[in-house]
């Protein structure tokens, strides 16, 4: 990877990119509400979970699809894999999550290269792993698998601030979780480049359970 596309990709995975991630906390709200995440070692394990089985893997094996389609100018494939996880998503407040950040970074795309403005038309309402894999692809970056983990990367940095915010936590042990995930978030990379369409499957009842409750939760810090 050249140092220019490094710097794409820091760009790319950036917490001040302006999607709006901080807002949410894909049910780690409701499960500190719950007492389910109640310290670090907790957290630590329902991400491991998350990355090993969850839905975050079809969300980087769709992006990887969404970045060959936009290599291969294929307009159909890429209007598929988007209303594929679109349907995907089983709570509303998961669904609405992913088109919210996926269409400001589309906006925010098209205002840095309005080339991309066909691509954006094709999608619609375009979810998050799909504007990530027409930036990255738009930009050039590469190896694809550098892209995976900046897309699972920031996913996790982000769950962890929710959690360092929520149960609370220091910022060291924040860190501490993330260096611990690192070898999860390799092996969910590398798996995330090898899955067939066949095998786009996942076990995320604990995930949907906790986005239901955090929708009639009293009191809310997160959006989700």
């Amino acid at each position: 990877m050249t140092i220019e596309r490094v710097l794409y990709l820091l760009q790319l995975a950036s917490p001040a990119l302006p999607v709006g991630a901080y807002s949410y906390s894909e049910g780690i709200e409701a499960l500190v509400e719950m007492g389910i995440i109640s310290n670090a070692q907790s957290l630590q394990h329902w991400l491991e979970q998350e990355l090993r089985y969850g839905a975050i893997r079809l969300e980087a094996a769709v992006m990887v699809r969404t970045y060959h389609a936009v290599q291969n100018g294929d307009i159909e494939a890429l209007s598929y894999w988007n209303q594929w996880l679109s349907a995907a998503r089983e709570t509303e407040e998961l669904r609405s999550s992913s088109w919210q950040m996926g269409r400001s970074l589309i906006k925010l795309l098209v205002e840095l290269q309005p080339q991309v403005l066909p691509l954006a038309d094709a999608v619609g309402s375009c979810n998050y792993a799909i504007a990530f894999g027409i930036a990255a692809a738009s930009w050039k970056i590469e190896p694809l698998s550098a892209v995976i983990l900046g897309y699972l990367h920031s996913w996790t940095t982000n769950l962890v601030t929710a959690g360092v915010k929520l149960i609370p936590l220091g910022q060291t042990a924040g860190q501490q979780i993330i260096l611990n995930l690192f070898s999860d978030l390799t092996n969910t990379a590398t798996e995330a480049l090898t899955l067939s369409d066949d095998d786009l499957c996942s076990c995320s009842w604990g995930l949907s359970l906790a986005s239901m409750a955090h929708e009639t939760q009293y009191t809310r810090l997160f959006r989700s």
